[in-house]
């Protein structure tokens, strides 16, 4: 699912250097979230990010300045670094077997682009997707069927 060589280390970082950390192998996928948490978490129309097996991410420095934040339970975790704010981790972060890495905290390539939308029920109104990946109504899983391609639906809030 990836291009990149699954042999090399892929660094990461927050905005102050505070938290870096190492990723090893290939990501499992990539998406866009428009979720309205990840939409507040990233302060964009979409959070991009890539997954990954727990014992790929290794966090090498400022693991202490690891906040999460999860706001119901069966809310996935928005973890950030508590210096500078940037968003770092999601899903299940720290104890699931697989763990979010948001694409913009990356230093690098990651060998993979979004291959799909995720919860796009909840897209922002202002927002609109002009690309062709496919698009989740809701969250995705690997039952999941996407959306018709003419379909519009009213928005909800998640």
């Amino acid at each position: 699912m990836t291009n990149r060589d699954p042999s090399n280390v892929l660094t990461g970082s927050c905005r102050c250097g505070g938290v870096r950390f190492e990723i090893r192998g290939a990501f499992l996928r990539a998406s866009h979230c428009h979720c309205s948490r990840c939409r507040k978490h990233s302060g964009a129309g979409a959070s991009t990010q890539g997954r990954v097996l727990r014992e790929q991410l290794r966090v090498v420095s400022g693991e202490d300045l690891v906040r999460t934040y999860k706001a119901a339970p069966d809310a996935a975790v928005k973890a950030f670094c508590s210096v500078c704010g940037s968003s770092l981790f999601g899903g299940a972060y720290p104890g699931s077997p697989e763990v979010a890495i948001r694409f913009g905290a990356l230093d690098g390539e990651p060998g993979i682009r979004p291959q799909f939308r995720m919860w796009v029920d909840s897209m922002a109104g202002w927002d609109r997707i002009t690309d062709d990946l496919s698009q989740y109504a809701e969250g995705w899983s690997p039952t999941a069927k996407p959306k018709p391609r003419k379909q519009q639906s009213a928005r909800r809030t998640r």
